[in-house]
């Protein structure tokens, strides 16, 4: 079953007394008009965004209660009106996502039964504290099977279930910056936005790399910007796919650059691995993320490839490193080591859920599926004419920016410049694949004058050898 915590359409079909009120508002927000323009066509090839434009202009109004409310029913009704065209809403989109890596399959009706309770694991996961409502032995088992992926010894590590990917980049990147407060964070240009981000909000000196076209940090490049800096110690994002390409960054090359460049013992390594870093372990002959490298932090996403239904993630890093940013909290009778103060104590729930139903096979099975579905996507969209690149260890397909808004929309599709990308996640089936690439054929037929096709140039971006530009279509 698709994205199901609870299902019962009962909820939604509410006996009442009394008349039911239409929602305020319609569930798609009002059409506002839009010129379609062609990929790149503003601010040196890049699309700005417009205020006003991708914003919603609907929203389902507050309704106060009447005082006769117990009698009538109205104010039940309405929601339930509200929250059935809101469920119909979220299946229909449900269909037709492509564009963002969250895996869409998976069911935890299981879990209905804890929905009731106020489950919070503020303060560090392995110190109790006075507040009894908590998932910790859930959590701590989660962080143990993810200690053991990574090949760190239970008493070696510490971690917790973070909110987001997000939230897993700013602990790593603030536990490099306190264990090297001079530090300057290296992050090649195509690094998540939130590395950039913790960079401003800690501020810290913070050099963007180069990347090759495949989208992996240029090493000549950090070693050249490595050297430029050599008189204080490196904080290093390392990308275990990056968001817009799927690449992968060479880890152990860097590590090697580090040493070579004299900064042996004086630097700090964090792995963003949000998507990919749950996918590489079960990908034969793909290099190790491990901790027997010397590696400070990794970081992943419990809502992309795992599949839960709320925004989570999982941050592990080296107990010697913990204690440079944790404080006792008597309030809490707990410690503070973690970037938010409450966290989500159902996150742990589901991912414990999820890694006991699946485990090692389990995952290995959806990650080889995720990415012989990409490369099918990949043939079909070369086939018909449409350049796309794929990377060795990647299941994101990138491809030339639809010229129509509209599909781009309707598919959730994620662009950037001339290009947009699909995440071939375990939900995304061959057959979704090829209703995709076919309506995609067939509006592209519509976007130039007099019915020919001119394919834009995206060498740049891909490479010449996966453009289908006109100038590079015999590879030249």
């Amino acid at each position: 079953m698709v994205g199901s915590v609870v299902v019962n359409d009962s909820v939604v079909l509410l006996q009442v007394i009394g008349k039911v009120k239409p929602p305020a508002e319609e569930i798609e927000p009002a059409e506002i008009p839009t010129r379609s323009a062609p990929s790149g066509s503003e601010n040196g090839g890049k699309k700005e965004i417009v205020l006003g434009r991708n914003l919603h202009s609907s929203s389902f109004r507050i309704t106060e209660p009447e005082e006769d409310e117990e009698l009538t029913g109205d104010c039940e009704a309405y929601m339930a009106s509200v929250l059935a065209k809101y469920r119909r809403n979220l299946v229909e989109r449900t269909k037709h996502h492509l564009g963002y890596p969250y895996n869409l399959d998976f069911e935890y009706g299981a879990l209905s039964q804890l929905q009731p309770f106020s489950i919070n694991n503020l303060g560090d996961p392995f110190i109790e504290s006075n507040y009894g409502v908590h998932s910790r032995q859930f959590e701590v088992g989660v962080l143990d099977w993810f200690a053991r992926l990574w090949e760190l010894e239970k008493n070696e590590y510490w971690g917790y279930i973070t909110n987001c990917g997000t939230e897993g980049n700013l602990h790593g990147i603030l536990i490099g910056r306190e264990v090297f407060p001079d530090g300057v964070l290296y992050a090649s240009r195509e690094s998540h936005y939130s590395v950039f981000k913790a960079a401003r909000m800690y501020r810290m000196d913070c050099v963007k790399v180069k990347t090759l076209v495949s989208g992996e940090i240029d090493c000549s490049d950090f070693q050249a910007k490595l050297i430029e800096n050599q008189e204080k110690p490196a904080i290093v994002n390392v990308n275990i796919g990056t968001t817009v390409k799927g690449a992968v960054d060479d880890l152990d090359l860097v590590i090697k650059l580090l040493e070579e460049s004299g900064f042996e013992n004086r630097f700090y390594i964090h792995c963003d691995g949000a998507l990919f870093g749950l996918m590489m372990p079960f990908v034969k002959r793909a290099p190790k993320v491990t901790f027997r490298k010397p590696i400070g932090s990794v970081s992943v996403s419990g809502h992309k490839f795992i599949g839960c239904p709320v925004p989570c993630g999982v941050q592990i890093t080296r107990k010697t490193h913990i204690n440079a940013v944790s404080r006792d909290v008597e309030y809490l009778a707990s410690r503070d080591a973690t970037i938010m103060g409450s966290r989500n104590g159902h996150a742990p729930l589901f991912l414990w859920y999820a890694l006991n139903r699946k485990g090692y096979r389990g995952f290995q099975k959806e990650v080889q599926r995720c990415l012989l579905s990409a490369h099918f996507l990949k043939g079909r969209l070369r086939a018909a004419g449409i350049g796309a690149m794929l990377n060795e260890l990647s299941s994101t397909v990138v491809f030339e920016r639809p010229q129509d808004d509209e599909f781009v929309r309707k598919w959730q599709l994620a662009c950037e410049g001339n290009i947009a990308h699909v995440v071939v996640m375990p939900n995304v089936t061959v057959e979704k694949l090829c209703v995709f690439v076919d309506e995609l054929v067939r509006v592209r037929s519509v976007w130039s004058s007099g019915g020919e096709i001119s394919p834009p140039c995206i060498a740049a971006e891909v490479g010449r050898e996966n453009c289908d530009c006109l100038l590079h279509l015999h590879g030249q």
